[in-house]
């Protein structure tokens, strides 16, 4: 990932949207990644039958267009599972901008590459009401640039920006560095 996403956003206004939702139990027993796409949002999305149903939240969802999810206030709740962030990622967003997150979601999406943008009830609020707006959000300075509305910070820790930039995860991380690491252990005698 660059540490600029530049995209448009798709707006799911629903409260406490948890990860039930965004991926359902019977899609948790892989540990693959690729393909948790098509299960996103599934039950929104199909009925039980597996028919897409006519009308659903994301029926106007075009990939490489919408790459920025906003999403009503706590999203992410519920029971932990990285295959949420997974098949966010998958499905085609590479960011989501809410109020707020469930911890153990926000935790999830930031070590498997989904970033997860906290911005004021206000800023959230003008996202929700005005869909497909054009957003600019910088890794590195902590900014989202938000079309007809201005410029905004919000929090990410500089270890996860580091990781998000560079595609990798922690453990990605520590073996990069294993070398230096064990060259730090062996002088220290740690």
């Amino acid at each position: 990932m660059s540490s600029i996403i530049e995209s448009h956003t798709y707006v799911l206004t629903p409260e406490n949207i948890d990860t039930d939702q965004i991926i359902p139990g019977q899609f948790l027993t892989t540990t693959e990644r690729d393909g948790l796409g098509q299960y996103c949002f599934y039950g929104w999305r199909f009925d039980d039958a597996g028919a897409e149903r006519p009308g659903h939240p994301l029926e106007a969802y075009r990939p490489g267009h919408h790459g920025v999810l906003v999403a009503g206030d706590n999203f992410g709740c519920g029971s932990s599972r990285e295959h949420a962030p997974w098949a966010l990622l998958d499905f085609g967003f590479r960011a989501v901008i809410s109020s707020r997150f469930a911890d153990i979601f926000r935790s999830n999406s930031l070590k498997n590459g989904l970033l997860p943008v906290i911005v004021d009830r206000d800023v959230a609020a003008h996202l929700l009401e005005h869909p497909g707006l054009a957003v600019r959000i910088d890794i590195g300075t902590r900014s989202l640039d938000v079309e007809g509305l201005g410029s905004f910070e919000f929090p990410l820790d500089p270890f996860s920006g580091y990781c998000l930039t560079r595609g990798i995860d922690q453990l990605d991380f520590l073996v990069q560095n294993e070398q230096d690491i064990r060259a730090y252990e062996e002088r220290t005698g740690k």
